[in-house]
């Protein structure tokens, strides 16, 4: 199985990748997590430090691809996930999707798509350009990280359009959203009454979260030392035996920008009063 996960820039996608990860690697899958940003900080919270990266090593082998080997290149993290880090070039030079084109082509001819139960590819900020868009070639499945802002809600309609583009010609799905950082999900709600898909997982504002990040930990390994952190850990247990299951995922009909612009901008300026919020818990439970 093969898994993207895209979503706004700074919304949490690589901290909830690298827990996703080893959620899947407690259910007993061989897990492998691909960072797809020049930045090459996908994997952080899962080895602790910034490993060396695909371009990095192609640069010191002079692009010969038959003299890298595994080990090159995977790294072990914690929980047993491995992980690869596409890198890019530097800021402002060159193109950073062409690199995740050159990863893919590299874990090939290393024979190491067939080596996982899982690939997860954790992909740079909304960008949904050729390149950035590779990841949703060879994906099952793609999830997408928001949180209940518009802003976040508007980069997940861009990501759900490309979503749809790739289906046509690809088996691809997406399995729906996970919610990150948000006590609230009326824009959320609002957004998938209009554009329907899943709803993952819907996560609180937990410092923890935050914290682990800065550490260079999953919650999963500070839930060692501080048992507590497992409940938190179950968020990312539930996303991940959700995938396991086999979502039939669904083919996205995006909203058109200006649309989905009226439609937030008007929950905004017009929130539903107290007994229309009252009216549609009563009909949720009644569902």
């Amino acid at each position: 199985m093969k898994l993207s996960v895209y979503g706004k820039g700074g919304i949490g996608k690589s901290t909830t990748s690298c827990n996703i990860s080893v959620a899947l690697a407690r259910r007993g899958k061989k897990v492998l997590q691909i960072g797809c940003d020049p930045k090459h900080d996908s994997t952080f919270t899962l080895t602790g430090f910034l490993i060396p990266t695909i371009i990095d090593t192609l640069q010191e082998k002079d692009y010969h691809y038959e003299d890298i080997w595994p080990e090159d290149v995977i790294y072990k993290g914690y929980g047993g996930v491995d992980c690869v880090e596409a890198g890019g070039p530097p800021a402002g030079a060159g193109c950073g999707g062409y690199v995740v084109g050159e990863t893919v082509k590299l874990l090939k001819e290393l024979n190491a798509f067939d080596e996982y139960d899982v690939i997860l590819f954790d992909v740079l900020g909304d960008v949904v350009c050729g390149g950035f868009a590779a990841p949703l070639n060879y994906s099952d499945y793609c999830m997408i990280v928001t949180d209940n802002g518009f802003d976040a809600l508007f980069a997940a309609n861009r990501i759900a359009a490309s979503v749809r583009e790739k289906a046509r010609t690809h088996p691809l799905r997406l399995a729906g959203l996970i919610g990150n950082r948000t006590s609230k999900r009326d824009l959320i709600d609002k957004y998938i009454e209009h554009v329907p898909m899943s709803v993952l997982e819907i996560l609180p504002l937990i410092e923890d979260i935050r914290v682990s990040r800065v550490k260079g930990k999953t919650i999963f390994e500070m839930a060692e030392t501080d048992p507590s952190l497992e409940m938190v850990a179950q968020y990312y247990l539930n996303i991940a035996d959700q995938i396991l299951a086999g979502p039939e995922g669904v083919v996205p009909k995006d909203a058109a920008d200006r649309e989905l612009f009226a439609l937030l901008s008007d929950f905004y300026l017009n929130p539903p009063t107290a007994a229309e919020e009252a009216a549609d818990e009563l009909d949720l439970m009644m569902v």
